[in-house]
């Protein structure tokens, strides 16, 4: 919980579910916990299946940028991922759920199934925290061309409003600002990792009503609100590892 008028909750968590084919309903959210196989591994990955009608603002390997998105996937890969074709790899796995039109995917090597999740007055936020390689964004080593092993702290935010697209931008830079707060508030001396992502998603503007919220940043009305939710559900998620 976080102190003052308006409070961020801190939906229940989920862990060490057996393994077999789940499918269990995210509080607040479109989305699903599923399992699969992978070469003999079992893994997870959760699904908003947000259907038509929606936008995504994201920096996902799979759709990635500002358009519209019926569904988003975050999926766990094991660590030292082998294959160089993570976008094919997402759209396999978004097939194999029967996943059609657009959609956003996101990957990582932390367990899915200890994902976080809270809300905050219509938004919320799930984040899954793989923590083992962390730094600050800021280095003094030079960045790689290629890309890089997944680990991973990636955010899904969903919305009840229609945003303009630089109040979509703005909702992704607010949320890396809450998740860095987070980490901090965690004891951890790290802004994130090489590969967080994130994934912003709401109602796509009404030709009726208008562009949408202009401001999603951490004053604004629904960029507080989103905000204090990426908090909260980073600060438990990075808690539980520590």
């Amino acid at each position: 919980m976080i102190d003052g008028s308006h409070t961020a909750t801190v939906l229940p968590h989920h862990r060490g579910y057996p393994i077999r084919p789940v499918s269990i309903r995210l509080p607040e959210q479109r989305g699903e916990l599923l399992a699969r196989r992978e070469e003999g591994r079992e893994l997870h990955h959760l699904v908003w299946r947000l259907g038509p009608g929606w936008r995504v603002c994201s920096s996902a390997v799979l759709g990635g940028g500002i358009g519209p998105r019926d569904w988003i996937l975050n999926a766990q890969v094991p660590g030292g991922y082998p294959r160089m074709d993570p976008d094919r790899h997402l759209a396999e796995i978004a097939e194999a759920e029967r996943l059609s039109g657009p959609g956003a995917g996101l990957m990582t090597a932390a367990d899915v199934t200890a994902y976080a999740v809270a809300a905050d007055q219509g938004v919320t936020a799930t984040a899954t925290c793989g923590l083992g390689v962390r730094g600050w964004a800021a280095a003094v080593a030079e960045g790689s061309a290629g890309p890089q092993p997944p680990g991973t702290v990636n955010i899904v935010v969903t919305l009840p409003v229609a945003l303009t697209d630089a109040a979509l931008v703005n909702a992704v830079a607010t949320a890396t600002e809450a998740k860095v707060q987070a980490l901090l508030d965690a004891g951890l001396d790290c802004s994130g990792t090489p590969t967080d992502s994130v994934c912003v998603a709401a109602p796509a503007p009404s030709p009726d009503t208008g562009a949408g919220e202009p401001f999603a940043g951490p004053r604004s009305r629904w960029g507080a609100r989103l905000a204090r939710a990426v908090h909260a559900a980073v600060l438990d998620g990075a808690l539980r590892q520590s």
